[in-house]
C-alpha cells in the first residue's frame, strides 16, 4: 500500500498581531485539505512592508506560539526571524524541504490580495515547482482570477473565510486609541500586547 504523503500547511505572515481571524483561517484549511500540519513562520524583515509599523520579531513570534499552543496540529518556526536580510517565501520553502523532506507537500496560505502580487515576490518564477497555493479571503473581497499570473492558476486554490474580516491593522488601530481589542485575539496575546506596551504609539516596540 503507498505511503500517504506528509501534507504541510504554511502559514507565512507578518502576525503583528496574530489575531483569530489567522487562526480560523488556517484551522477550516487544515481540515478543508487534509493538512497534517500547519506550521505559521512569522517574517523577520518583510520586503513588502514599511517595517516602522511592525514589532520586534521576538514579539511577534512569542504572540504566535501563545496563540497556537492550544491546537495539536498548529506549531510555529523561527525560520524567518533567525534568518539575517529580508523575508523571502523561496528561500523559506527551500529551507523547509530539506527540514521535512522531498516528499512531503506543501500548500503556502496566504491572502487573497497576496497572491494578486505574486508575481513581483522574489525570484516568484520558481515558486509553483516548490507549493501550491491557499488563497484565503475575507467577505466581499473579489479577487479576479485573471489576475493571478498565469504561472500560478494551477497551483492556486481560493477560499473564503468570514473571521477574516478582522484585521491586525484595525486591531494596533484601537490599541492607539485605547479601545478593546478582546475576542479579537486570543486573551494570552492580548495580554502580552499591554504588558510590553505594543501598539500604544503606533510603532512596534
Amino acid at each position: 500500500m503507498k505511503e500517504k504523503p506528509y501534507k504541510l500547511g504554511i502559514m507565512g505572515g507578518t502576525f503583528n498581531p496574530i489575531h483569530q481571524g489567522h487562526l480560523v483561517a488556517a484551522e477550516i484549511i487544515r481540515d478543508e485539505f487534509g493538512l497534517d500540519e500547519v506550521l505559521f513562520v512569522p517574517s523577520g524583515k518583510p520586503p513588502h512592508k514599511d517595517n516602522n509599523e511592525i514589532a520586534a520579531p521576538k514579539h511577534r513570534w512569542i504572540m504566535t506560539v501563545l496563540a497556537t499552543a492550544s491546537n495539536e496540529y498548529f506549531s510555529v518556526s523561527a525560520i524567518e526571524i533567525e534568518r539575517k536580510g529580508e523575508s523571502y517565501t523561496r528561500d523559506t520553502l527551500l529551507e523547509l524541504k530539506k527540514i521535512y523532506g522531498e516528499k512531503t507537500q506543501f500548500y503556502f496560505i496566504t491572502g487573497a490580495d497576496a497572491i494578486a502580487e505574486i508575481s513581483t515576490w522574489h525570484k516568484s518564477e520558481n515558486l509553483p515547482k516548490l507549493a501550491k497555493f491557499i488563497a484565503a479571503s475575507r467577505p466581499g473581497y473579489k479577487l479576479e482570477w485573471e489576475k493571478i499570473d498565469p504561472r500560478f492558476r494551477n497551483f492556486t486554490y481560493l477560499i473564503e473565510i468570514p473571521a477574516l474580516a478582522i484585521s491586525s491593522t484595525e486591531i494596533r488601530k484601537r490599541v492607539r486609541e485605547n479601545k478593546t481589542i478582546k475576542y479579537l485575539l486570543p486573551q494570552a496575546v492580548e495580554k502580552y500586547i499591554y504588558k510590553n506596551k505594543l501598539y500604544q504609539k503606533g510603532v512596534g516596540s
